[in-house]
Order: C-alpha cells, then structure tokens, then sequence
C-alpha cells in the first residue's frame, strides 16, 4: 500500500471517529501540510466517499458516504495486506541475520532502538539460542520490555557480543555513531 492510500484510509478513519474534526487537525494526524490535507479531501469529496456540509458557527462536518465505508473496508483490507506481508518479509530478513549472527559465534546481543521493529527483534532473539542483553537508546531509563535501556556512551560497560540495529531509517548514520563509539563494524548488524 502506497503513501496515498494509508493517508487516505487516516482521513477516513478520523472523519469516522470525529465528524466536525478540523483540517489542521487532520493534518497533524497524518503528518503532511495543511493544503496537502485539503487535496486529500477534496479528491475523497470528488470519489464521491465523503460529503461536506457547513454547521453553525463556520464549522464543518464531514460525512462517510457508502462509497466512503466501501473505500474504507477496501483500504483497511489492502493495509493488513501489506502489512502481513512486510510483517513475514522482516520476520524472515530477521531469523536469516540472526542465523549469521550464531554461525559467527555471537551469544550476547543488544538491540539498538525501542519501537515496533526492536520488538521484533526481541520475539526473534527468544526464538534462538541468542542471549539478549539490554537495548540502546538514547534516552535512558525505565525498562522495555523487562530489559534495561542504557546509553550508547555507556553501551562500553556491557558485556556483549554484537549489537543488532533495530531501525529501518538511517541505518548508515546509526552505524556510523556505533562505530564512533567504539565497537568495531563486525559486531554490528541489521536487518537492512
């Protein structure tokens, strides 16, 4: 599923929740400019999926038509499409550089990152015979997931084997400040 289709399928959802939500609202919501917001209405307005009427005050409402509930349940199936299978694709990506990670003799690992793909990482690690030690972040602090969470300055205090980068964004510049820390570039991985 595309940038256009996700966003389209928060409009809807939001106008759902809120009838008389605002654009600017909207716009936070999904994360783009306000007149990028006003063209995703308007061309939902155009598909004939939402209507607008005025209220009092200058308000708007906005109301799903059956052609928005049917967009809606389209877009909701085509999202958990992909989302299944990106789901098995990282899960996949994930067991394969783990494997590599015990041929080369690593036991002990950190993940690097909290988020969604760090618990990935912790399901994939449980399923192995990896130790996991902790995550890296950059605030740190309260435990995830019952693990502690440390610095990447006090990442030197633990012992590890290799740590296992849990972003999919700017991998290169995370690995560049692992590597300015310190730990040498044969002990860092990632799924990208």
């Amino acid at each position: 599923m595309d940038k256009d289709g996700q966003r389209a399928l928060l409009v809807l959802q939001e106008i759902e929740k809120n009838p008389i939500i605002t654009q600017r609202t909207l716009s936070q919501k999904l994360g783009v400019a306000l007149g990028l917001t006003n063209l995703y209405l308007k061309r939902l307005v155009r598909k004939g999926c939402i209507k607008i009427t005025m209220i009092p005050r200058n308000r708007i409402r906005y109301f799903l038509t059956s052609r928005g509930i049917k967009e809606k349940s389209r877009l909701t199936y085509e999202y958990l499409q992909f989302s299944l299978t990106y789901y098995r694709d990282v899960r996949h990506r994930l067991s394969y550089t783990l494997a590599i990670m015990e041929k080369t003799g690593v036991k002990r690992v950190v993940i690097f990152g909290v988020g969604e793909l760090a618990e990935l990482v912790y399901m994939s690690v449980q399923e192995c015979t990896l130790e996991l030690v902790g995550f890296v972040t950059d605030s740190p602090g309260d435990l995830f997931l019952s693990f502690p969470r440390i610095t990447l300055e006090t990442l030197s205090d633990w012992n590890f084997d290799a740590v296992f980068i849990s972003e999919l964004g700017n991998v290169e510049d995370t690995k560049s400040r692992i590597y300015a820390s310190g730990i040498p570039p044969e002990q860092v991985f990632s799924v990208v």
